[in-house]
């Protein structure tokens, strides 16, 4: 013989009104935000079709050998009666892209991270580190066809002397072999370092500054100078968010495409001469699209394909990088 129990009776707060209506809310706005969660990832599927689907011509014609030609000529092998043609490869502009963008954080990264230092240290007083750190945090508002503009009228002129010094007593070196262009590979990887210097420094100065005190206070207490402080103790403890910043940093690099366009040089070549044009694959977009069709257009979407594996990379091994040292730490 079995007793049913009775039912447990809602509580005077579970039976109000107003809770029931907060727990809707609440319910609702989960599903929301897991909605908005799944489209981004939706969205970034969709973009990546859509490209995949206006490459596949040149995808099914060149294959994987157009990551390693570097014939760009669309007036070769033009067939006389559709007049869809040409022979296209992306190994100047792989090439290009990655070594400005390696070249951009070899000059952005200890001087972003110098400057994240300076500004979270107090080395000076409050009233004038808060203007610096104002004034960097303006950089990253500026567009970057201004700092094309800039760059191409007044930095790269200025910087000419030593660029040909460079050339005149390195010329030996294989990156300075060249007489320097006007509008070149190093240059322009200077502009691109200026560029990708305020997400360097916020993101670090952010990581530094929310380090418990007691690191520094401990590290004081063993005897530990200044200098031993910060590289020991601080530095290893924003490890982890130092790498994010460079990989964010290294992410904008890849895909800047204005002020390159204006400073690069776009010429269809791979030269270790960093004095030399060269090009990278958001110039050539930006500079054929417009007149591109058939193969060519084709082409270029496979080019922006190229592109966007090699962002969603840097941001895979940023993730990846990031995690390891949040573990060690």
């Amino acid at each position: 013989m079995t007793s049913n129990s009775p039912a447990p009776k809602e509580t005077l707060l579970e039976s109000s009104t107003n809770f029931k209506l907060v727990r809707a809310v609440d319910q609702n706005f989960r599903w929301l935000t897991l909605g908005l969660a799944i489209s981004v990832g939706l969205i970034l599927m969709w973009i990546a079709y859509s490209l995949f689907v206006i490459a596949l011509p040149a995808i099914q014609k060149f294959g994987l050998g157009f990551l390693t030609d570097s014939t760009w000529d669309p007036n070769k092998n033009v067939d006389p009666v559709t007049g869809i043609g040409g022979v296209y490869g992306a190994l100047p502009h792989i090439y290009g892209t990655v070594l400005s963008s390696i070249i951009a954080l070899l000059f952005a990264v200890p001087l972003g991270v110098g400057v994240a230092i300076f500004l979270t240290e107090n080395f000076l007083k409050p009233q004038i580190l808060q203007p610096i750190a104002f004034t960097i945090e303006l950089l990253a508002a500026v567009p970057s066809v201004v700092y094309g503009l800039w760059g191409l009228f007044v930095f790269l002129p200025a910087l000419k002397p030593l660029f040909q010094a460079l050339h005149n007593y390195f010329g030996w070196i294989p990156f300075f072999s060249t007489e320097p262009s006007g509008r070149q590979l190093f240059g322009a990887s200077i502009v691109l370092a200026i560029m990708i210097l305020p997400t360097i420094i916020a993101i670090s100065r952010d990581t530094l500054n929310s380090l418990p005190p007691k690191l520094r206070q401990g590290a004081y207490g063993l005897g530990a100078t200044r200098w031993e402080t910060i590289t020991r103790v601080l530095l290893p403890a924003a490890l982890s968010g130092i790498i994010g910043s460079i990989m964010l940093a290294l992410g904008r690099a890849l895909g800047e495409t204005m002020a390159l366009t204006m400073l690069v040089g776009n010429a269809n070549q791979v030269n270790i001469s960093w004095l030399s044009p060269a090009s990278t694959l958001s110039s050539l977009i930006a500079n054929q699209f417009a007149e591109a069709s058939g193969l060519q257009k084709s082409s270029l979407f496979y080019e922006a394909l190229i592109l966007m594996v090699l962002t969603l990379l840097v941001n895979m091994l940023a993730q990846a990088l990031v995690s390891r040292f949040q573990q060690v730490e």
